[in-house]
């Protein structure tokens, strides 16, 4: 086994044991957002770090009612430290592997500075879109007890947007905005293409529950 699988092995092992149970931010999210990083680097990126990071960036998982939700990436940056220092870490790498981890959070608003940031923000994004991302917005929906949409005004037209209340309003207030967001050429390519496909999901429930798609629904182009 090479270092870096060793260090993934040790990893993944560790952080099961402090998983907690939510369907959205599983160990299985956190292969995927390994799998996707690694596809996303290139012959500079640190990829020891990269690695940590992909599997210590949910330590903390916060409710998205919680009113900490917004510090829970920087929580689980603190919480890494004797995680990578046990692995035998040194002060650099762990200070990367934390910017990494406080930099991926979309509530936090944290620029990332690295390469290893960058590509570790993108690939938490893309596992919030696509097939998979479908399957997690409406499974955690379901956990919180979320509503899948207003009746009377399913795509908000006359109503303030509270995907809180309900699980499709959460398109607009946040996953619909990560294809722009992405930093690397790579992700922004494959969140217009998963954005593209629930798109057409959400054409097709439109017409499923008789209200069309409005035109500020659609993905973005760009």
């Amino acid at each position: 086994m090479d270092r870096l699988a060793d260090l993934r092995a040790t990893l993944r092992a560790r952080v099961a044991m402090e998983m907690q149970s939510d369907p959205g931010h599983d160990l299985a999210h956190l292969d995927r957002v390994w799998a996707t990083a690694r596809s996303l680097a290139d012959a500079a990126t640190d990829l020891p770090v990269l690695l940590a990071a992909s599997y210590l960036h949910d330590l903390v998982n916060l409710p998205k009612t919680d009113p900490e939700r917004s510090r829970a990436a920087r929580l689980s940056a603190k919480r890494a430290v004797p995680i990578l220092r046990d692995l035998g870490l040194g002060d650099a790498a762990i200070a990367a592997t934390q910017h990494a981890i406080e930099a991926h959070s979309f509530s936090a608003g944290i620029t990332p500075k690295t390469p290893e940031a960058a590509i570790l923000r993108d690939a938490d994004r893309l596992d919030a879109l696509g097939a998979i991302g479908l399957a997690r917005w409406f499974a955690v929906s379901a956990s919180m007890g979320t509503a899948l949409y207003d009746p009377d005004d399913p795509f908000a037209q006359n109503r303030p947007l509270d995907d809180r209340q309900f699980a499709l309003d959460h398109w607009r207030c946040k996953l619909s905005q990560l294809p722009g967001d992405m930093i690397t050429a790579q992700g922004r390519a494959l969140a217009q293409e998963r954005a593209a496909l629930m798109g057409d999901v959400l054409r097709q429930l439109g017409r499923e529950i008789g209200h069309a798609l409005p035109p500020d629904w659609a993905p973005s182009a760009e």
